[in-house]
Parts: structure tokens; C-alpha cells; sequence
């Protein structure tokens, strides 16, 4: 629990309400990931973060919370594990990067294609923008056509202009990049055919998250591999949050079909810096120096080897297969998606407060009293959750949570439901959010 409540249950948080402050004097939007911002946050009540370790996290202030999502997603084994932090550490010794490619990058490369056999060839890098785009550019190389077909039901895919163009913040990219990017829904092989077919001949490829919040339908994922074939594009898995959440392998893992290409990272590194371009080998190689044809520029950066974040990816993908953590990341999201659906409901608010995912990467919905998505309603729930300890802007659990965490988060979940249902008796969210609503990431204005 937060140890510097104030009698009115209201958190103590005046070191990082000035952090903050000083956070946006030196860095835009005070934070390195926008998703990171305090705009997503009660006012006053986003906590700057002193140090984490399993699945709890202490501010400045000295509040310490039981934490979900940590780094965005990334840290799914719990801050400072043991066995990732002592592969790192090995090889902090022996230099971080070289002239010519260390060891590691071999060992690296072998244990990622051990544990995602459906890929033949890999390139590292540092974050996911970089091997999304490498995809979407090598997919354009290879098939000799200009336009990306987006899934346009998931929310991301890079910071560069092939996406960003797409969203409300798309200042500063010029209107042709957009006209590029068309878009396709999740779960729709008929509508995805008639893109295909709109732009005949023109589509390099789809891209799209394999799964999300809703498992795919029956012959989905194998429907697109089909259209892909017959409309000669590339098939992209974008991996960032279905790699080892939904099995070691990934989504392609789980389900058996095999994309042309897939990009991972977030849960990879467990928290270091590393991604991954992986897939066929007669594409992969139009990156390399082994064929005849145009050369692709795939990835090249300084830091994509690093060695002590390649360290860390496989220590991270042993622990995976050694101790099943998929199954346990399961187990561990449906004991609390079971607590937070029973005590919504047993509040009134079971239509309300929804919790959707898999259970290894569960989000929660607050919707108002029409059913649609409320900001009022979540900076409400937000701000209870803080109260009580729970540092949760979604639902996404760690392999480093107890039960005790997850009974202790629906007893939080449970007095904040409370309070919601008072809010929807009163029709006026107003009182309980005590300041300006948390706002969506992707917006036009600030």
C-alpha cells in the first residue's frame, strides 16, 4: 500500500509533482515514451519512479505499488530478475560493442531461432520501430510495390512517417506519406480482399498484430496467409506484445501459421533494449551480402548488438521455456480477470468496469452510464487504484506477481468500484476525478 496517504486517502506525492514539473522543462512532454506521460495519469497523481523490483515499484515519495505493464509491456519477468541481471553482468565486463560482430551476436542469433523455429534468419536491433519499418522496406524491396496495409484496429506499429501519418499527430510528415498507408480490419478476410483488390498489384504487404484484446476467428490468421499468397504481398506479424506472452514462439507459435516475416521485442529483453526482425531466409537475404540482386538496406545500427542486451534476450527465452512462464503469466491474469469481473459485478458495475485480453496481456475498459469509453471514468478508477497501491494503466501482469498481489489489486479494485457506481448514480463522474480527465495518446492538440 501507498505509505504517504493523507486523511483524505488522497496520495503524498509533492517530490514527483515537482520531478514533473522539471521532467517538462528539460524533456518534451516530460517523459521518453509518450505513453509514458503524466497526461495519462490523474493530475497530480503520476508518480515518478524510483526503483522496482519483481512486480512492485516505489516513487520518490517513498509510495510503493503493485505494478501491470511494466514498461510498457516489457518487463514480463519482474524489474531486476536475478538470472537476466547476472547474463548481463557477465558480459558488462567483457565491452558492450565492437568493430567487428562479438560472439554473442552468433549465440544470440542461434537461441532466437531455436525458440522461433517458423523463422530461418534474424537481425537484431534496439526498439520496434526500427524492425517494423526494416519489414515494411523490405517487403516494398522484394515485391516492388509502394503500398502497406495496416490492420487498422491495432493501435501501433512505429514512430516513422509510414504509420505516424496515419494518427491525429501526424504534424511534420508530408500528406503524400499518408496516401501510402491504407488500412484493413482485424478478423475480415472479405474486406481485406477488397483492399487487395482495390489496389491490385500495389499492396507490399499486410502487417498486422496476429492477435489482441479477442482470440482470432476460426481460419482467420490461415485466410490471411492464403490472400497473401494469392495477391503476391508479404505477410508481417507484428510480435511486440504476442512474442513469448502467447507462447515462447509467439503467436505463430500458438497458432501454426507461419507469417513471412515478424518483428519482437518488449517482453525479449525483459526490460534491456532489444528487438528482432525475423523470417524467410530469401527474404531476409536481400538485406545481406549473399545475393545477386539489389541490395536492401535492412538494419544497420551502432547499438543493435549490444552485447549485454542480447545477454539478457537469452537469458529471458531460456527462463520462458525452462520455468513455462507463458503458463504462468496465464495462470496469473485469469485469477485476476476472475476477481475483477466478481467484485465488479457484486458492486453494479460489471458492465462498466470490463476486463478484455488474453489473459497474459489483459487491459480493463471504463465505460459510462450509456456504455460507451469514458476518460472521466477512467481517471476515476485510475485514481482510486493509486489510493490503494495499484499502478495498473492496464491489466498486464508479470511472471514476478504473487497471489497475495492479485488478491491485494481486487480488493483495490473492488473499493474503487465502489466509488464508480456512485458516480454513475450521481450520472456525474465530476467529483471523484478532481481535476482534468487522462487524455488519449494519439490526439492532435496537447
Amino acid at each position: 500500500m501507498p505509505q504517504h496517504a493523507d486523511s483524505g486517502g488522497e496520495l503524498c506525492l509533492s517530490r514527483s509533482r515537482l520531478a514533473n514539473e522539471r521532467l517538462h522543462a528539460l524533456i518534451p512532454g516530460g517523459a521518453h515514451t509518450y505513453a509514458k506521460g503524466d497526461d495519462q495519469y490523474p493530475e497530480h497523481l503520476a508518480p515518478v519512479i524510483s526503483h522496482g523490483r519483481g512486480a512492485h515499484v516505489w516513487d520518490i515519495d517513498g509510495n510503493r505499488y503493485v505494478e501491470y505493464g511494466s514498461g510498457l509491456r516489457s518487463v514480463s519477468l519482474g524489474h531486476a530478475h536475478p538470472r537476466v541481471n547476472e547474463a548481463v553482468r557477465r558480459e558488462l565486463d567483457r565491452g558492450s560493442n565492437f568493430v567487428r560482430p562479438s560472439i554473442v551476436e552468433l549465440e544470440a542469433a542461434e537461441r532466437f531461432l531455436a525458440t522461433v523455429p517458423t523463422a530461418e534468419m534474424v537481425k537484431f536491433a534496439k526498439n520496434g520501430s526500427d524492425v517494423t519499418t526494416a519489414a515494411v522496406r523490405l517487403a516494398r524491396a522484394v515485391t516492388g510495390r509502394p503500398r502497406v496495409a495496416i490492420c487498422g484496429d491495432h493501435p501501433f506499429f512505429s514512430v516513422d512517417d509510414w504509420f505516424i501519418a496515419t494518427t491525429p499527430m501526424s504534424a511534420g510528415i508530408p500528406a503524400t506519406a499518408a496516401e501510402l498507408t491504407v488500412a484493413f480490419p482485424y478478423g475480415n478476410l472479405a474486406a481485406t480482399e477488397e483492399v487487395l483488390t482495390r489496389y491490385r498489384d500495389e499492396v507490399a504487404c499486410l502487417i498486422l498484430e496476429p492477435a489482441g484484446h479477442t482470440e482470432p476467428p476460426p481460419g482467420y490468421l490461415e485466410g490471411l496467409r492464403a490472400l497473401a499468397d494469392r495477391h503476391g504481398c508479404v505477410l508481417i506479424f507484428d510480435e511486440m506484445i504476442t512474442g513469448l506472452r502467447w507462447s515462447p514462439a509467439g503467436a505463430q507459435g500458438l497458432y501454426g501459421v507461419v507469417p513471412d516475416l515478424s518483428t519482437f521485442g518488449k517482453a525479449l529483453g525483459n526490460g534491456f533494449a532489444v528487438a528482432a526482425l525475423a523470417g524467410r531466409r530469401e527474404l531476409m537475404e536481400r538485406g545481406g551480402l549473399r545475393d545477386s540482386r539489389d541490395r536492401v538496406f535492412l538494419l544497420s545500427t551502432t547499438h543493435g548488438a549490444e552485447t549485454h542486451s542480447l545477454a539478457a534476450a537469452m537469458a529471458v527465452q531460456a527462463i520462458y521455456v525452462q520455468e513455462g512462464v507463458t503458463a504462468q503469466l496465464h495462470a496469473l491474469g485469469e485469477r485476476l480477470a476472475r476477481g475483477v469481473r466478481d467484485v465488479a459485478a457484486a458492486m453494479g458495475v460489471g458492465d462498466h468496469v470490463v476486463v478484455r485480453g488474453r489473459a497474459s496481456n489483459l487491459v480493463f475498459a471504463t465505460l459510462d452510464q450509456n456504455g460507451q469509453p469514458s476518460q472521466p471514468y477512467r481517471t476515476l478508477f485510475l485514481r482510486q487504484l493509486l489510493a490503494g497501491g495499484v499502478l495498473a494503466p492496464s491489466f498486464v501482469v508479470s511472471s514476478a506477481l504473487s497471489e497475495a498481489d492479485i488478491d491485494q489489486t481486487v480488493e483495490v479494485v473492488a473499493q474503487a468500484c465502489a466509488v464508480y457506481r456512485k458516480a454513475l448514480d450521481a450520472a456525474d463522474p465530476t467529483p471523484w476525478v478532481r481535476g482534468r480527465p487522462v487524455k488519449p495518446v494519439f490526439r492532435r492538440l496537447a
